[in-house]
């Protein structure tokens, strides 16, 4: 629902606690075209709410409407210039959509909304440590705890579908017939089918090649994977002879964010906070100062699309996509995005992106600034070779 300004200044003056995740305001959306549209702006982004514009033409609002401080700025106007965004269909079903998104989660949405108002300004490093204190607390929030638990049952279904198939297979047998059981610690017994390193590291002349290497689930990050580009980009920044870097991504995608299988491990979210900010991959890349080119393909999901925004180049192939899910799960990004992305697409981009979860192609990606070129994936030499 798209609400008139000065009514909405009305009940701010009247209720201003009803905008919040504790109220009936997560998400307000207003006509830019009133000048009252500026004030709401004003009063709105030191509440914790979401505030958007709309504009059927971006060229009707009053002069300030884009600094004003809204969170998203919509317009109905086709490749609108920043910081609009051009609605992909419709703009009340993009409303709707932002607004359902909220009211599912609205502390995570709403948190997400102040985090950027607050680190964007700031130096980027800084960002990232805010970024993982926002992300710790919401870790400790009911929204997360709810989608991790409905996570769980679902790989539980899966496990014991899994286990009633392979109940259901025939065992390997002796000269005799009789089933023999997998011999201990091999890739039958303990389901790993090889061992080859989460990360790759190659030299090509002056070059550092990073590659992330776990393709049969599409670069999914875990522990091995944060540990080996730790260790990667520091190796890069103590070699005086590395001048650049080059981040790729073995398989059919780059990488499709955080591994799930991971997800709420750790004791808490106070010491999960504290191997964010220890073992940073953005803080410890940022840390080299080395130029960097992120070649991405595929999906590029949560940390798939969070990491390469922190390269000074990305070069993306035909058939990359990009997606920040991590607002439906309770949370906000945790990689870094929060830090990256509005450094490359501007504030208020990064926020309906983060906040839609919806994909975004290559050719928008080019055109928002996401990514700095489309060419074909090059082919790259990686340890091994």
């Amino acid at each position: 629902m798209i609400s008139s300004p000065a009514a909405v200044l009305a009940e701010m003056w009247a209720d201003p606690e009803a905008f919040s995740p504790l109220g009936s305001r997560v998400l307000l959306a207003v006509d830019a075209a009133s000048v009252d549209a500026v004030r709401v702006a004003e009063l709105g982004r030191r509440l914790p709410c979401i505030c958007v514009a709309v504009a059927d033409d971006p060229r009707s609002a009053p002069t300030g409407i884009t600094t004003a401080g809204f969170d998203i700025l919509l317009t109905s106007e086709p490749e609108a210039p920043r910081p609009w965004v051009s609605v992909p269909g419709t703009m009340a079903a993009t409303v709707d959509l932002l607004s359902g998104a909220a009211r599912a989660n609205p502390f995570a949405a709403v948190a997400l909304a102040q985090l950027l108002r607050s680190s964007t300004g700031i130096d980027i490093r800084d960002a990232v440590v805010a970024e993982s204190f926002a992300y710790s607390a919401l870790q400790a929030g009911p929204e997360f705890a709810h989608w991790l638990a409905r996570h769980r049952q679902r790989r539980a279904r899966r496990a014991a579908r899994d286990t009633d198939r392979r109940d259901t297979a025939v065992a390997p047998a002796d000269s005799r017939g009789k089933p023999q059981p997998a011999e201990r610690g091999s890739p039958a017994a303990s389901g790993a089918w090889g061992s080859a390193p989460a990360v790759l590291v190659h030299r090509d002349r002056t070059a550092l090649i990073v590659t992330l290497n776990r393709p049969t689930v599409h670069n999914a990050v875990n522990a091995a994977v944060r540990d080996g580009l730790v260790s990667a980009f520091r190796l890069a920044a103590l070699d005086d002879d590395v001048t650049e870097i080059r981040l790729v991504g073995a398989g059919s995608s780059f990488s499709s964010g955080g591994d799930l299988t991971e997800f709420g491990t750790l004791p808490g979210p106070v010491q999960a906070h504290s191997v964010r900010t220890t073992r940073s991959i953005p803080l410890s890349l940022l840390a080299t100062r080395l130029p960097t080119t992120a070649f991405v393909h595929g999906l590029c999901i949560g940390a798939g699309a969070e990491l390469p925004a922190f390269c000074g180049r990305v070069v993306a192939a035909p058939d990359t996509t990009f997606r920040l899910p991590e607002t439906a799960m309770g949370l906000v990004p945790g990689a870094g995005g929060t830090a990256s992305l509005p450094r490359r697409i501007g504030r208020e981009r990064a926020t309906y992106f983060i906040l839609s979860g919806q994909a975004i192609t290559v050719e928008l990606a080019l055109a928002w600034g996401l990514v700095d070129e489309i060419a074909p994936r090059p082919a790259m030499p990686v340890a091994g070779d």
